[in-house]
């Protein structure tokens, strides 16, 4: 295999700004709704004393748990050896960065009090997961920042492998943070499940190589380059092994709450009687985040389609996104159970009442502004940065068997 040659991408100045722009007003809107919110409270929300974390927080957690599977490409380049994934080892490491901050800045818009990030970043309580993560999140862009380094500076090549295996662990430790988080919390039903640690690892390496593929694709069509079809189909073969994962990892969480006859009820809530929540359980997370992502992959007929790989990835995080809002919105909306083994007569604490929300229009924008922000990040770092290969041909030296 030839040497790749790494350049800035270049796409006609009137495409790019045109883009940057639209990108650019929707950050400017989502900052103006920081203020709104900062100015009238969050009552103007649909979060409310029972569902406290909204619509915002699935953007987060989504754009969070993507960004760690988005660098398992160059993981699989440098550390695993994969000669058609290392090509694109620089450009993973970017995505990823920038989805991370994307994520990152939703969470800290929709504190309430931003400010006091600076509390949370100086006193810790190690019982507490969310004190973990400060250093998890921290400690994964500084380790990309240096893998990306080590990739892109030629007098540091022999680093790219040691680095490679320490960011792969961390974004394993990473993910697994993200998942305990939701793990850890007992007094939630829909919660309190081991299963969530490795399930939220295996959606990251899916909704990340879904983003991943959905904007290598744009970047080689707007800037005009080659893009083999032998890497897009081995992209696309592997993104077709982590939905069915993914998939997997579902009917495994759910069959172990029917074997316990105490989630009886948040499995029915869920699976049945939980109104919108079961509608994006069936409808979004399995058939058009599951079901039609692997038709499109695997049927033969889409075979050598690059439509079919782009709506499948794009499916995919539609039906990501739902599984976020069903596990955070709807395990919030189920009720708690205050005195498990008693019936509670009467209460005005809203005891054994379905919680009541409906996503406002300033969340909606508030989570949109942080894909933007990381699409913008994406867009100017590879316009000052060689991280993409000019060109993506395939290579002679690889038959069909590689």
């Amino acid at each position: 295999m030839k040497e790749m040659q790494f350049r800035e991408l270049y796409c006609p100045p009137a495409r790019y700004w045109t883009g940057l722009t639209g990108l650019a007003i929707l950050m400017a809107m989502s900052f103006g709704t920081f203020l709104y919110l900062e100015h009238e409270g969050h009552w103007v929300t649909g979060m409310n004393n029972q569902v406290i974390w909204g619509l915002p927080h699935v953007f987060a957690i989504f754009l969070i748990v993507a960004a760690s599977g988005a660098l398992n490409v160059a993981s699989i380049g440098s550390v695993f050896g994969g000669p058609l994934y290392k090509p694109l080892g620089r450009y993973s490491g970017l995505l990823a960065i920038s989805l991370l901050i994307g994520g990152l800045l939703v969470l800290v818009l929709d504190l309430g009090r931003p400010e006091r990030l600076i509390v949370a970043m100086t006193t810790y309580n190690f019982k507490s997961i969310f004190a973990w993560n400060i250093f998890l999140y921290t400690g994964f862009i500084v380790i990309t920042l240096v893998y990306l380094w080590a990739m892109m500076e030629r007098q540091a090549k022999t680093l790219t492998r040691p680095i490679g295996f320490v960011a792969f662990f961390w974004r394993l430790l990473l993910t697994t943070g993200t998942g305990s988080i939701f793990g850890f919390i007992v007094a939630r039903d829909a919660y309190n499940s081991a299963v969530l640690a490795p399930m939220f690892i295996i959606m990251s390496f899916s909704y990340g190589l879904a983003f991943f593929i959905i904007t290598l694709m744009s970047a080689y069509l707007w800037g005009d380059r080659k893009l083999g079809d032998l890497r897009l189909a081995k992209l696309k073969n592997l993104l077709g092994v982590f939905v069915g994962a993914v998939l997997f990892f579902n009917l495994v969480y759910h069959l172990t709450n029917l074997y316990i006859a105490q989630q009886h009820g948040i499995e029915r809530f869920i699976l049945l009687d939980g109104g919108p929540y079961t509608a994006m359980f069936w409808l979004g997370q399995i058939l058009i985040g599951s079901i039609f992502p692997l038709v499109l992959i695997y049927a033969p007929k889409y075979q050598q389609s690059r439509y079919a790989i782009a709506t499948a990835s794009m499916l995919i995080l539609v039906g990501g996104f739902c599984q976020i809002y069903v596990l955070l919105i709807g395990g919030q909306a189920y009720p708690l159970s205050l005195f498990p083994g008693y019936e509670v007569l009467q209460s005005s604490f809203y005891d054994g009442v379905v919680a009541a929300y409906s996503p406002s229009f300033w969340e909606a924008m508030l989570g949109v502004g942080g894909i933007a922000v990381a699409l913008a990040l994406v867009s100017i770092g590879a316009r000052m940065l060689k991280v993409f290969p000019e060109s993506l041909e395939d290579p002679d030296s690889l038959g069909p068997a590689h």
